[in-house]
């Protein structure tokens, strides 16, 4: 036998490992393709103002070359299998289907991820809070799904895994009923909407406030103003009060100024350009409630008050605007030859015929 005829004989032979690798090969050069098709595609797809398109493309790019090398392992494993008759390969069957099955839900979770992100980048208007919820639900569907297609595939009755999920959960809502109440805690602020991620929020019944940074399934992230985070339960949420600063339509101003006694009769007049002059401000709404009144005698003041509403929310405007108010306020007093008050304490001393008498 010479060495042409050896090795024909050890290639007929192992001819299927061959087969193997030249399926493993092509798998290789398919996966290679669908990277470039896809990255063409890619660079296409940014160039237009559909979201879709750009998080359709991104999110296929993974599954698919998992796909793609699960059919080129399973068929390699169909050829060494049927040269060699080995029991293990019987197994890559349903291996394969779970593979494909978890690729496909790793696609649309992908698929969502991106979707929600695009969709919150591209649309202004879209509440972040109301996407996020939204996108949990349906990447909990998904995975849900997904889970009981393998079970079916892997020849599960998916009845009895329904019924045995029923028993469990009543085992785990005994179990972990804290953890149900934040859950159904969460939902509801989903659904409600009391505050969004973003917003400014504090508690009269609890020490809470700050600025909500993440709505969880379980907890709420808040930054505190010293910048700590404060993570609270959300099933605190559904017994406790919660105001959401950042909705207030308007920030008030509510501030009493007294004036001498001395300055009684120009009062009027004060009173009088501080309304005008709180009227024509250019930062003072007012369609608001607008009151410049004297309303009060004070032990060392006669007072007035003012209450009105500024125009912008902001925190720090609304400061300003403020400064601005009460520096004019004095301006208008000291324009009037009049003083702002201060507590002051008047001593009177008897007369020395007074004093001699009481000491006779």
């Amino acid at each position: 036998m010479n060495w042409e005829d050896l090795t024909q004989l050890i290639t007929q032979k192992n001819s299927y490992i061959l087969q193997a690798f030249l399926v493993v090969f092509a798998s290789l050069i398919l996966d290679f393709i669908q990277r470039k098709i896809l990255k063409h595609l890619h660079l296409k797809a940014e160039k237009t103002k559909r979201v879709w398109d750009d998080a359709i493309i991104d999110s296929i790019k993974k599954p698919i070359s998992l796909i793609i090398w699960a059919a080129g392992i399973y068929l390699a494993a169909e050829i060494i299998q049927e040269a060699t008759g080995a029991i293990i390969f019987n197994a890559v069957g349903p291996v394969r289907d779970t593979v494909i099955i978890g690729a496909l839900a790793w696609f649309l979770v992908r698929l969502i991820q991106r979707g929600e992100r695009k969709f919150i980048e591209g649309e202004k208007s879209a509440d972040p809070t109301t996407v996020d919820a939204i996108a949990k639900l349906l990447k909990v569907s998904v995975v849900i799904t997904s889970v009981l297609v393998v079970l079916q595939t892997l020849g599960f009755s998916i009845s009895g895994v329904v019924a045995f999920g029923g028993i469990g959960g009543m085992a785990v809502g005994f179990a972990a009923k804290d953890l149900l109440a934040n859950f159904f805690g969460g939902l509801t602020i989903y659904l409600d909407r009391p505050f969004a991620v973003g917003d400014w929020v504090r508690s009269p019944d609890r020490d809470i406030e700050g600025v909500v940074e993440n709505i969880g399934w379980r907890l709420t992230r808040i930054r505190t103003f010293d910048k700590r985070p404060l993570y609270v339960p959300n099933s605190v949420f559904t017994t406790i009060a919660v105001e959401n600063p950042s909705r207030m339509l308007n920030r008030r101003i509510k501030e009493t100024i007294g004036i001498r006694y001395d300055d009684a009769g120009k009062m009027e007049t004060i009173v009088g350009k501080v309304k005008e002059m709180l009227e024509n401000h250019p930062d003072i709404d007012t369609t608001r409630t607008l009151i410049v009144n004297f309303n009060a005698f004070a032990p060392s003041s006669l007072d007035f008050f003012i209450y009105t509403f500024t125009k912008t929310t902001n925190w720090v405007q609304f400061h300003e605007i403020k400064q601005n108010v009460m520096l004019k306020i004095i301006d208008i007093i000291e324009k009037e030859g009049a003083e702002c008050a201060f507590p002051t304490s008047t001593v009177h001393l008897a007369d020395k015929d007074v004093l001699k008498n009481l000491d006779a």
